[in-house]
């Protein structure tokens, strides 16, 4: 989880895309957050294209089916992914 002091959320929303894999990252908490979280994904899966959107805390990345990766890359660097409900 991020320890940074500057929790601002990045603007804009995150739109969902079907043929992306999208994850809920509750304990993402900020833009420091969010980069973190692309970085980890980018260089576990080189070519992917990630967005990560603090405010309505989801990451959506294409390029990928493999959910189990990504969530594990997420993991990894120190947050918690979840599959969102869909509905």
């Amino acid at each position: 989880m991020c320890g940074c002091s500057t929790h601002q959320a990045q603007s804009g929303t995150t739109e969902r895309d079907p043929s992306a894999v999208t994850l809920k990252v509750e304990d993402m908490t900020c833009g420091h957050c969010a980069s973190t979280i692309t970085k980890a994904v980018e260089a576990g899966l080189p070519g992917a294209r990630v967005q990560a959107d603090p405010a309505t805390k989801l990451v959506s990345i294409r390029g990928t089916q493999d959910v189990a990766k990504v969530e594990a890359l997420i993991a990894a660097a120190g947050y918690t992914p979840t599959v969102p409900a869909l509905g």
